[in-house]
């Protein structure tokens, strides 16, 4: 049993009596108060701290936990560490904060889960290739002739490919607290994936073979020389990974070695703007739109931010449905568009606001992003071998 902050109430939230014993996650209780006053003396021995509108790690005026991974100091009076995983901080009487995003502290991680988080990925990756990209028995090549036959234009095939990643994509997510109940998080975990991940490899490959089909509308290839051109689109494709993967956040349920559950975060990226990957999808999409100039490149580009448009709603009617008042009064301080709700006041960036991504999950996003780039030439050439 996790053990309570000095001096705070040790009540269980609802989740985490649903998640069993040796799972429970502590709860940092508050003073009974109206948002965005100050904090008043707390009765009981409860721990006492800003209203639920200060960002996470402010100072209050009792003893508070400090954020795991490097995150805000610690609040005057003693502190205790959160004994593993992201914070959750709720009030008893109102709307409560986010997860702390991207924490992670060592001292906390099983070699035997990230043992069994590479057998995962290898297993994945193994079935992937033997079930859908291998020309001699996958069903990849299969499915997109299937879908190329509905016409012979690159321009509409790869409409119907975004929407049927789409479809698949977004219908699985809303379904999850339904299948969820049938099967079990992993096990939908499993099929979620079994189902995606397929489609999003096949317009993938689907797009690197067609990338510079249909009218060229300019080329700004011809004056790659002229100073800084090259150099600005990579660094705005490098921004947008940032951006475009906070599953990074929770590798672990991604690959189901861990329970999955919906997080709902607040710190890091999520200050900037609530939906990261629609930012950084949109910030990759003017990129390569820019530097690839084709008419089909033109037509992808707003296929991927339609469905990430469409994705802002659906994830945020998501996260109501989940986290209830704590949804309502993180969505009240963040928002859609970056730096929004910092310029109209609703989002104070603590004094430490860059150590939050100076964590793990964004190195990892930063190789990530690295490593993509200069594997560019062998993804063209599989892609150009697979012929899709």
């Amino acid at each position: 049993m996790a053990r309570p902050c000095a001096g705070a109430s040790p009540s269980p939230s609802p989740r985490a009596a649903r998640r069993g014993p040796g799972r429970t996650r502590p709860v940092l209780h508050t003073a009974s108060r109206p948002p965005d006053v100050g904090p008043r003396p707390g009765a009981g021995g409860a721990v006492r701290a800003r209203a639920a509108s200060s960002a996470p790690g402010e100072p209050g005026d009792g003893p508070a936990c400090a954020w795991p991974g490097g995150g805000a100091p610690a609040a005057q009076g003693p502190a205790c560490a959160w004994p593993g995983g992201p914070a959750e901080v709720r009030r008893d009487d109102g709307p409560g904060a986010g997860e702390d995003a991207a924490a992670f502290r060592l001292a906390d991680q099983s070699v035997a889960s990230w043992l069994a988080f590479a057998a995962v990925l290898a297993a994945a990756l193994a079935a992937l290739h033997a079930l859908w990209l291998d020309p001699r028995g996958g069903y990849g090549a299969g499915f997109v002739a299937f879908v190329a036959g509905a016409s012979e234009d690159p321009h509409a095939v790869m409409v119907l490919l975004l929407a049927l990643f789409g479809v698949a994509h977004s219908g699985l997510a809303a379904l999850r607290p339904r299948g969820e109940a049938l099967v079990g998080a992993r096990a939908y975990r499993v099929l979620f994936a079994g189902v995606s991940l397929p489609l999003a490899v096949a317009a993938v490959v689907y797009f690197i073979d067609h990338r510079y089909a249909g009218v060229p509308l300019w080329d700004v290839q011809a004056v790659r020389a002229l100073p800084g051109l090259h150099a600005g689109l990579w660094a705005a494709n490098f921004v947008s990974f940032l951006f475009l993967y906070p599953a990074t956040f929770n590798l672990l349920e991604i690959a189901a070695v861990e329970e999955p559950r919906v997080h709902l975060y607040e710190t890091g990226i999520m200050r900037i703007t609530r939906h990261p990957q629609m930012v950084g999808q949109l910030v990759w999409c003017l990129a390569h739109t820019a530097w690839i100039g084709s008419s089909f490149m033109a037509v992808t580009s707003a296929g991927l931010m339609f469905h990430h448009l469409f994705g802002c709603w659906h994830g945020d009617r998501r996260l109501a449905a989940r986290h209830g008042a704590a949804f309502d009064a993180v969505k009240a301080r963040t928002s859609v568009w970056p730096f929004a709700a910092v310029l109209d006041g609703r989002q104070r960036l603590p004094p430490d606001f860059l150590r939050e991504f100076l964590r793990p999950p964004y190195a990892a996003v930063t190789a990530l992003a690295l490593g993509t780039y200069a594997a560019h030439p062998l993804f063209q050439r599989l892609a150009h071998e697979l012929q899709w």
